[in-house]
């Protein structure tokens, strides 16, 4: 198998793995394959924002901004089903009602959503949505376009950083550190929209989204020792919002 045609098989592994978007027949199931995606997880990113993005491009031709933001959103709620909001409705779930790391691991292998898990969610959702229609319309197809492959990146910082928690769940074959070749890479994609962005706003965001980051990911090892693919979701989330809430930040 030539370099090329085995990283596009990473790249499309990821891409089947994490949205609904189809693949070529060609592309194997092997674990091995899906294993070294995770260096194209931010890629998969940038493909998610620019779907969202260029729904709210062509719907603000004849919508409101609101409406072209919701649109935007479920647009990439549906190319990716829901996956990583699934994610951080559980481990919300399972942070608010386990009282040990094998209770909490339980809740959130749980398919079932709580009360803890549903009212996150639905603060989520309207946090993103809020804080992309406070951004100027110009910016909220690049904030898309950047927040989406940015929030990956900061997801696959995880992966790096920390261990597995345990032994089965779907983002087992995915669970080995990635080497730091890997992270590079990824962080490559993870970075290539921010020019998008003007350098104050986007600095900020970056912050933000790291910052915030850092804090889910020691609460994840302090209750659980390591990540889930629940985890992995959640940070993606709050990246994203974080990211978004970072453009938004004023200093006079």
């Amino acid at each position: 198998m030539t370099f090329f045609r085995r990283e596009l098989e990473y790249f499309f592994g990821a891409i089947r793995f994490f949205t609904r978007l189809p693949v070529p027949a060609w592309v194997g199931h092997s674990p091995e394959a899906l294993n070294h995606s995770a260096r194209y997880f931010p890629l998969v990113g940038l493909v998610v924002g620019l779907i969202g993005a260029l729904v709210f491009a062509a719907s603000s031709f004849f919508l409101p901004k609101t409406l072209a933001v919701l649109l935007a959103m479920a647009a990439t709620i549906h190319v990716t089903g829901a996956f990583h909001e699934d994610g951080w409705a559980d481990m919300v779930d399972g942070f608010g009602g386990g009282w040990t790391r094998e209770r909490t691991l339980e809740i959130m292998k749980d398919s079932r959503i709580g009360s803890f898990g549903a009212i996150a969610l639905v603060l989520m959702l309207l946090g993103k949505f809020v804080a992309l229609i406070e951004l100027d319309a110009l910016l909220v197809a690049p904030a898309l376009i950047a927040g989406h492959a940015f929030s990956r990146l900061c997801s696959t910082l995880l992966l790096h950083c920390l261990d597995y928690a345990r032994e089965e769940g779907k983002a087992k074959p995915l669970a080995t550190r990635i080497t730091l070749g890997e992270l590079a890479c990824a962080t490559v994609f993870g970075c290539a929209a921010l020019f998008l962005l003007p350098p104050a706003a986007m600095a900020c965001g970056v912050a933000l989204a790291l910052g915030a980051t850092a804090v889910l990911a020691a609460q994840i090892h302090k209750r659980l020792g390591g990540y889930t693919g629940d985890c992995l979701g959640a940070t993606q989330q709050v990246a994203e919002l974080a990211f978004y809430a970072g453009l938004l930040c004023r200093f006079t």
